[in-house]
């Protein structure tokens, strides 16, 4: 049975990648790295899986596809509506936040 993804905070984000805190939110902006999640109402965190996929190959990491989350009990990307979640087919997709 795989083990559940830890969440990690911004201390062991910062010991594992050497990155800056200020680094690490401009590249969450750019989209260059994985956004963290929120995890109570005052704190946050990242999928240990994200992190380490990012410490793999930084340079060309992207996000996961929103539909690569499906049964991951993961929650749709800002920015997008969650009923979202799940749908693969991007004319679906389209068509879908053009009605909402």
């Amino acid at each position: 049975m795989r083990e559940p993804d830890r969440i990690i905070r911004l201390k062991t984000v910062l010991s594992r990648t050497g990155l800056s805190r200020s680094t690490i939110y401009r590249k969450i902006a750019e989209g260059t790295f994985p956004a963290q999640l929120k995890i109570s109402a005052n704190g946050t965190g990242w999928h240990e899986s994200d992190i380490n996929r990012w410490i793999d190959d930084p340079v060309s990491w992207r996000p996961k596809r929103q539909c690569d989350d499906v049964g991951r009990g993961r929650q749709a990307a800002p920015g997008h509506h969650a009923s979202l979640v799940g749908f693969c087919d991007q004319s679906l997709l389209a068509s879908r936040e053009q009605s909402c």
